[in-house]
């Protein structure tokens, strides 16, 4: 019988258990879920509000799923639920109030899945009124009274504003629909009194209307304080006075809170007590004479002042220095004097002065009065005034003794100038107080004048020279007392002086119609000015120079070692120094040819036409032969030749003198020229004839020109060696004669030396 109940326990608790068997089985899926606020989104204050949350599910099985619902405003859970049912969640919120408005989101957990729904805003608008309650309507000055301010029906944060005659009075933020406040009215009168509040839902906050005003009656308290000062009728300095505080009706004090007296001189606490306070001081003119009673019951207080006007006995005094601008160990005065003094209670004798610091390198003269010498370095000094007990002291003079200028120095702006152009010279001395006037000076006489006032000036004076040993006769004066009479001076100007350069000339060695190929060239550049001088050298076309150099004399080269027509071009120069820089005029350069291959190619020219000459001559002389060669084969053109009665005598030696005339290849124009040059020449000439003339002649031959005017005839005289017989391999004198004149006579053998040697 235990047995079978046990077994019915075990039974249903493994088939409801969520690792059972049949739930191994079991899959299911949370499609959505959804929240909804009904009846809307919005809705007034006092309204009953659902919030349903909706979750669709999809599972296998008939088995009821544990699902877990949870409510969220914000991010806060304000509602958890478990349930085995698949109807909607439904939270209530009964008589909404604005504390309700915010964010919803529904969430849902069922085994371990999760899901959760948009967020869907509710607003709920309205406010209560609030109420007013004070627990006085009519109280006195510094009286208590409670506040209490209540929003009726709302809920959450509240965050609670008292106000007294449109003021803030004080804030509180509660958890709760009521707040006390305690006030205190320190002033007489109606006061007005109402309240607010304000619900937060962060981030926004929502505002309640007024509530109910409230009108408090405050009544003066009849206690009050009292200010007594003697003497009460005129008071000069170093009288006596008595200062008394008191209370009037002290025996009417309807606060319990305690009482206090306070007795000031401006900001100064004199004296302070619970019924009544005493104070003694001497009047003084240059302090304030305003006291101030002051009563305090509570938060209550009551204020009496008084303001005591007192007479001077004298004035302050004042310190005074003659001369006003004095230098180191002059003499000076210093004189201290009240202007006021109250005669009807003093002499102006019971006045007596002094210094502070007392008798510094001054003594006292006369009353009022100091003298001495000034310091070597700045000093302050006070006047002390004294009668009847009463001490004032003046404003303190701050001596500060003039230092006397030194010597100026003289110099120019960048240490140099240029001739002929404006520059700067600058005085400056190293001691000496301001303002200083600066003199330049030109040999002891004055030029200009300027003042300086800062030390960090100097004095500027711009001049030109023409000259630059006109540089040494500018001398400075610097002057800052006018007393003294003569001033310090400077030395003599020492600067360098730049003579700005001349137009620079370009000069070209060796001369530019001797330029040639393989040679030095040189081109200086020369010009007159002030080194360093740096010296650039440029030929048309390049973009840099072609050479630099910097000197310390006024010319330079620039050397070409092998002159090639690549270095033909035209050239100029630059000079620059630190007054200007100028360029010189530009010349041209031209290489010309070297003179080996001017000769190379005049030899190849002259082996070229001898050539040429040659090969004329060979064809002449081939061409006159093989005529001569035609002549002597035919006979028919043979002339009997008379023996000369002039030489009968040397017929002893069996020697005949035959003439023969032949027709010669000269006799006659050839009907077809075949040389060029020969029918150049015969072209030129008129249509004569040639005759071939024969002689015997001596062994020695002589060339000479026969003459007829205008005409020459040419002779060859030969004399044919000895047993010559064949007439064929005779040799005889040829002599070309224009026809039809006749020979002319032989010239004189004499005169053949004149001539020149023919050149065959």
């Amino acid at each position: 019988m235990v047995l079978l109940p046990l077994l019915t326990s075990m039974l249903l608790s493994s088939y409801f258990h969520p690792g059972s068997v049949v739930d191994a089985q079991r899959s299911f899926t949370i499609r959505n879920i959804t929240l909804s606020v009904e009846p809307s989104a919005e809705v007034p204050r006092g309204t009953n509000v659902t919030i349903r949350c909706t979750a669709v599910v999809s599972s296998s099985g008939q088995e009821p799923l544990n699902r877990k619902y949870s409510i969220y405003q914000g991010s806060n859970n304000i509602y958890t639920k478990n349930t085995i049912t698949s109807e909607d969640l439904l939270y209530l919120l009964p008589d909404a109030r604005v504390s309700n408005t915010g964010k919803y989101k529904c969430a849902i957990n069922i085994e371990g899945k999760n899901m959760q729904s948009d967020a869907t805003k509710l607003t709920v608008t309205g406010l209560s009124k609030p109420t007013l309650h004070l627990n006085k309507g009519v109280v006195s000055e510094g009286e208590d009274v409670t506040a209490r301010c209540t929003a009726p029906g709302e809920t959450g944060f509240i965050f609670f504003i008292l106000d007294v005659d449109s003021k803030i009075i004080e804030e509180k933020l509660v958890n709760s629909t009521e707040v006390e406040f305690k006030l205190r009215f320190s002033s007489v009168g109606y006061h007005k009194v109402h309240c607010t509040y304000s619900v937060l839902m962060m981030p926004d906050s929502f505002k309640s209307e007024e509530s109910n005003t409230i009108t408090v009656s405050v009544k003066e308290m009849s206690i009050t304080p009292v200010l007594e000062i003697y003497p009460q009728s005129r008071i000069y300095e170093g009288d006596v006075l008595s200062i008394t505080c008191t209370i009037r009706n002290m025996a009417f004090n309807p606060s319990t809170a305690p009482i206090y007296l306070y007795l000031s001189q401006g900001t100064r606490l004199l004296s302070s007590g619970d019924t009544k306070v005493n104070y003694s001081t001497v009047a003084l003119a240059e302090d304030p004479m305003d006291f101030e009673c002051r009563l305090e019951i509570g938060t209550v207080a009551k204020v009496t002042t008084k303001m005591v006007p007192v007479t001077e006995l004298f004035s302050t005094p004042t310190i005074t220095m003659s001369p006003t601008v004095v230098f180191q160990r002059e003499d000076m005065s210093l004189t201290c004097n009240s202007e006021k003094v109250a005669s009807e209670r003093i002499n102006r004798e019971n006045v007596t002065y002094s210094l502070e610091p007392p008798n510094f390198l001054l003594t006292s003269t006369k009353p009022g009065v100091f003298s001495g010498k000034t310091m070597m370095y700045e000093f302050n000094y006070t006047c002390v005034a004294q009668a009847k007990g009463i001490t004032k002291y003046s404003a303190t003079l701050s001596v500060k003794p003039k230092v006397l200028v030194s010597i100026p120095k003289i110099s120019v702006v960048q240490g140099r100038a240029v001739l002929g152009e404006p520059f700067e010279i600058l005085c400056h001395s190293d001691i000496g107080s301001y303002p200083i006037n600066y003199t330049l000076l030109w040999d002891y006489e004055p030029l200009n004048t300027t003042t300086v006032w800062l030390p960090k000036e100097q004095a500027r004076f711009k001049v030109t020279i023409r000259r630059p040993e006109e540089i040494n006769k500018f001398m400075c004066e610097a002057k800052n007392n006018l007393k003294i009479t003569q001033d310090p001076l400077s030395k003599r100007l020492n600067a360098t002086v730049i003579v700005p350069l001349t137009e620079p000339t370009l000069t070209i060695l060796p001369e530019l119609a001797e330029v040639s190929e393989g040679d030095q060239l040189y081109l200086i550049c020369g010009t007159k000015g002030s080194p360093p001088v740096t010296f650039k050298f440029y030929r048309v076309g390049d973009e840099q120079p072609k050479f630099t150099t910097t000197s310390n004399i006024n010319h330079t080269h620039y050397r070409v070692n092998e002159l090639t027509k690549g270095h033909g071009g035209t050239y100029y120069c630059e000079a620059i120094n630190q007054a200007n820089n100028v360029f010189s005029e530009r010349v041209t350069v031209e290489v010309q040819m070297a003179l080996w291959k001017k000769a190379l190619i005049g030899g190849i020219c002259l082996v070229v036409l001898s050539l040429l000459v040659l090969g004329c001559v060979l064809y002449f002389k081939s061409k006159r032969g093989k005529k001569e060669a035609d002549a002597e084969l035919s006979d028919t053109g043979l002339i009997t030749a008379g023996i000369d009665s002039s030489s009968t005598h040397d017929n002893e030696k069996d020697q005949s003198r035959v003439v023969r005339t032949a027709v010669s290849v000269w006799s006659e124009r050839p009907p077809d020229a075949g040389n060029d040059e020969v029918s150049s020449v015969v072209s030129n000439e008129p249509d004569v004839e040639y005759t071939e003339v024969v002689h015997p002649q001596p062994l020695d031959t002589v060339r000479a020109p026969l003459r007829k005017g205008t005409d020459t005839v040419y002779s060859e005289l030969k004399n044919p060696p000895h047993g010559a017989a064949d007439l064929n391999d005779y040799q005889g004198s040829v002599e070309y004669v224009e026809r039809p004149e006749a020979f002319p006579p032989y010239p004189e053998v004499n005169n053949y030396q004149d001539l020149p040697v023919p050149v065959e």
